[in-house]
């Protein structure tokens, strides 16, 4: 005769729901804090020149965007096919490069605009031309912090 016995009844307890709420709004908190939003809708082709020496930026806060290239496939009938200046969602001219970075900087808070980069995300096949007078108007305002966004790769990679 053995010691132990089986149960026979064998009904499985009631699962408690009394912390269904707490794990719920938990992963609610969660994925409120840890998804980013974009900051901009990008309305040109950016194929990044390679490099092979970059560094990161650590502080995204302060750091200001300009996008050039051609515009995508979705706006090529009205805007054409040359390169153009993206400055947030829309399309702009050089002269307006320079009341975008104002209006930026004024936007941030004391500490940080004496310390604000412009990060420079140009397409590849863009003409230097375009980016020299972007980095005019940038000298304009005063904005001499610049940053040549670029991805991994052999310089090599960008002859082809």
């Amino acid at each position: 005769m053995s010691k132990f016995k089986k149960k026979k009844g064998g009904d499985l307890p009631a699962i408690s729901t009394a912390s269904l709420p707490d794990i719920v709004f938990m992963l609610l908190f969660f994925f409120m804090v840890a998804t980013v939003m974009r900051d901009s809708t990008l309305m040109v082709d950016n194929r990044l020149p390679a490099a092979d020496q970059i560094h990161k930026l650590n502080k995204k806060d302060r750091v200001m965007y300009i996008y050039a290239g051609k515009p995508s496939n979705s706006y090529k009938s009205k805007y054409g096919t040359s390169a153009r200046i993206q400055l947030n969602d829309k399309f702009a001219t050089v002269n307006e490069v320079g009341a975008f970075i104002l209006a930026e900087r004024a936007s941030k808070r004391q500490e940080l605009q004496n310390v604000l980069t412009v990060a420079l995300k140009v397409d590849g096949e863009t003409n230097m031309g375009l980016i020299s007078d972007i980095k005019q108007e940038l000298r304009k305002v005063n904005a001499l912090k610049i940053n040549y966004t670029t991805r991994q790769g052999v310089f090599s990679q960008n002859l082809q």
